[in-house]
């Protein structure tokens, strides 16, 4: 797993809020947050395709909520609750409990 001081800080709210308005992305943040470890790519997005799912991964790297793992070779992705606590008290629990209930 990647050094945690490699990591780039988490965005300021109204990027991290604009990451999350998408979506395709809140439910790939769901999945990440319900599974609570990382989780294959695949697993985290059925509507788009391959490099559209990648697009949303980068985004969201991009706005300090997940990193890319590797693991034994294929690429893996973790939410970085601990890091988005630290910055954005609250609002990570927020919005899965939001998501969730929106599935519901």
């Amino acid at each position: 797993m990647p050094d945690a001081d490699a990591h780039p800080p988490v965005a300021p709210l109204p990027a991290v809020l604009g990451a999350l308005q998408d979506p395709v992305r809140l439910e790939m943040i769901r999945r990440l947050g319900n599974a609570g470890t990382a989780v294959r790519c695949t697993a985290l997005y059925e509507t788009v395709g391959k490099s559209t799912a990648a697009h949303h991964f980068k985004i969201l790297r991009e706005a300090g909520l997940t990193e890319r793992v590797t693991v034994e070779g294929n690429t893996w992705q973790r939410l970085r609750a601990d890091d988005i606590e630290a910055a954005l008290p609250g609002l990570l629990d927020a919005v899965l409990d939001a998501a969730n209930r929106s599935r519901k």
